[in-house]
C-alpha cells in the first residue's frame, strides 16, 4: 500500500528514527466522519504499519468509537473478510462495553489476572514481558489500540519495539536459515487463569471462524511478510513462542533466547511512551513488540481493541525495511 498524503495537513515528528510517530491534532472522531475518511484512515494504516506505533495525544473518543475505528483500519488495510476485532479468552462474557473490548487495569493485574499473573513467576527481569498481541491464535491480530484514561502521575510507560529492525539485525545466512523455519505459539496457561480467576474461558468464535477451542496454539512462520509495507520482520515473542519446530530443544532454545535478546538488548530499535491522560497509541502486532512498566502502586486503567489481520505468511520476494527504503532514496 502507498501513502497518499492525505494526513500532511496535520504537524508530525517521528519518535526515534526506526520507530514511532506522533501526531498533533488528528482526533479519531473526525478520522471517521472526514469527507475523505477512508482515504485518511488508509494513510493511518500504512503509517502505523511503516513506523510501527503512532500515538494521538488527548483523544475524546469512546469505546464505541475504537471500534469502529478499528474494523475500518483493518478493512481498509485488506485484511480477509473472515477477520473481525478479536474477543479475548480471557474477557468476561456481557461485559458492558462490549466484547471486542479489554479492559486493562492495574487492579485486574494485582489480582493477578492474564498474562502478568503468568510472567511474575517466571522472572525478575521486566523485560520478560515483551511479547505481541494474541500470537496463539491462527488469525492473529494485525493492528491494536490502546487509550490510557487513568494513570498516576509518574511511571507506567509503554515500549515498542521493531520487528523489521531486528529482522535487519541478523546475518544474512542466519535471516535465510530463519526464513525455512516455523515457530509454536500457545496461551495454554490462560486455561488455568479463566479457572482460578471463575471466569469461563471463551472457546467459541473469537473474531476469526480459525479462532476458536482451547488449544490456544498456533504454528507461524519465524520470520514473517507484513502484507501493508510488504517488509520482512521477525515473528517470534517472549510472551507466547515456546519452540522454534524442525531443529532440537536445545537449538530451539538458542534461537529464541538470541533473537529475544535482539529485541530486548537493542534499545536503539525501541521507543518508549509516556502516557498522558487519555492519550491513544496504534500499532502493528505483525511487525512490533510492546512491553508495558510495572513501576508504579497508583490505578493505571484504559481500554484496548485488536483486530484480526491474515494467517500470517513468509513471502520470500519481499525486502528488509532497510533495503526497502535505500530503494525510495
Amino acid at each position: 500500500m502507498v501513502y497518499s498524503g492525505s494526513l500532511d495537513l496535520y504537524s508530525s515528528r517521528d519518535l526515534t528514527p526506526i520507530i514511532g510517530r506522533e501526531f498533533d491534532g488528528l482526533q479519531v472522531a473526525y478520522l471517521l466522519h472526514a469527507v475523505n475518511s477512508d482515504q485518511m484512515i488508509r494513510d493511518l494504516a500504512v503509517t502505523i504499519s511503516e513506523r510501527g506505533v503512532v500515538f494521538l495525544r488527548a483523544q475524546a473518543v469512546l469505546p464505541a468509537q475504537m471500534r469502529a475505528l478499528c474494523e475500518k483500519l483493518t478493512f481498509l488495510a485488506g485484511c480477509p473478510e473472515s477477520s473481525g476485532l478479536h474477543v479475548h479468552p480471557l474477557t468476561e462474557e456481557g461485559s458492558e462495553l462490549g466484547d471486542q473490548i479489554s479492559v486493562i487495569s492495574s487492579e485486574k493485574q494485582k489480582k493477578g489476572g492474564g498474562l502478568t499473573h503468568q510472567l511474575s513467576d517466571t522472572s525478575r527481569f521486566a523485560s520478560v514481558a515483551w511479547h505481541a498481541d494474541i500470537t496463539f491464535e491462527p488469525v492473529p491480530s494485525d493492528y491494536a489500540m490502546l487509550k490510557i484514561h487513568t494513570l498516576p502521575d509518574t511511571g507506567g510507560d509503554t515500549l515498542w519495539a521493531s520487528g523489521y529492525e531486528i529482522y535487519d539485525r541478523l546475518s544474512p545466512a542466519m535471516a535465510v536459515f530463519l526464513e525455512g523455519l516455523t515457530a509454536t505459539h500457545d496461551a495454554k496457561f490462560f486455561n488455568d487463569e479463566a479457572a482460578r480467576l471463575g471466569n469461563p474461558l471463551r472457546t467459541g468464535t473469537r473474531g476469526s471462524p480459525l479462532n476458536h477451542g482451547v488449544s490456544l496454539e498456533a504454528r507461524h512462520p519465524v520470520i514473517r511478510t507484513n502484507p501493508v509495507t510488504g517488509w520482512k520482520s521477525v515473528f517470534v515473542n517472549k510472551g507466547f513462542t515456546r519452540r522454534i519446530n524442525g531443529v532440537t530443544k536445545d537449538e530451539s532454545d538458542l534461537l529464541l533466547k538470541h533473537l529475544f535478546d535482539l529485541v530486548t538488548q537493542n534499545h536503539d530499535a525501541q521507543v518508549r511512551f509516556k502516557w498522558s491522560k487519555n492519550d491513544l497509541a496504534i500499532w502493528d502486532n505483525r511487525s512490533n513488540w510492546h512491553c508495558a512498566t510495572f513501576d508504579y502502586d497508583a490505578v493505571r486503567a484504559g481500554d484496548r481493541v485488536c483486530s484480526l489481520g491474515e494467517a500470517p505468511y513468509l513471502d520470500l520476494s519481499s525486502k528488509s525495511r532497510r533495503t526497502a527504503l535505500q530503494e525510495r532514496e
